[in-house]
């Protein structure tokens, strides 16, 4: 059953992924009963991904603050604030930070079920506390663990 959900930035949970970058999830799988899953990623300068796919899920980018280059099967695209790019489900990607002060990201997985490769790959942000460690070992262990990420290749940039 889906739940209305209403909160403000102060009770959004805040996790720092071992990815890089800080996500505050802003709703998670369970509340929407599966149908998507949200979360703002603050990431710094220079941050790329690995290539993977989701296999389950398709992935919507939308660029708040900064610019990403974005590699989508093969090809690359600069995508700036208030740019947007969906990724269905199965399709090669990553991202590069190209802009010089970081990227703020709504990360958007439709349908839901993503949550449980962030919430094995990340932990809580402490206010004041430093973030943790770039660890793709583990991200590629939470990725093998939940099935919802396949690491294809290195990153492409």
């Amino acid at each position: 059953m889906t739940t209305t959900v209403v909160r403000n930035t102060e009770e959004h949970e805040r996790r720092w992924f071992y990815g890089g970058g800080t996500h505050t999830w802003l709703a998670h799988d369970r509340e929407t009963a599966d149908a998507f899953l949200l979360f703002e990623d603050s990431v710094e300068a220079g941050k790329r991904t690995p290539l993977h796919t989701h296999p389950e899920s398709d992935e919507t980018f939308y660029v708040l603050d900064g610019a990403i280059l974005l590699h989508v099967a093969g090809e690359q695209h600069e995508l700036r604030a208030g740019g947007l790019a969906f990724v269905p489900r199965g399709v090669p990607h990553a991202f590069l930070v190209s802009s010089e002060t970081g990227a703020r990201l709504l990360c958007l997985h439709t349908p839901g079920g993503g949550e449980a490769l962030y919430r094995h790959a990340s932990e809580p942000a402490v206010e004041g506390g430093a973030p943790v460690d770039v660890d793709f070992a583990r991200v590629q262990q939470a990725a093998e663990a939940t099935g919802t990420m396949r690491v294809v290749g290195p990153p492409p940039f």
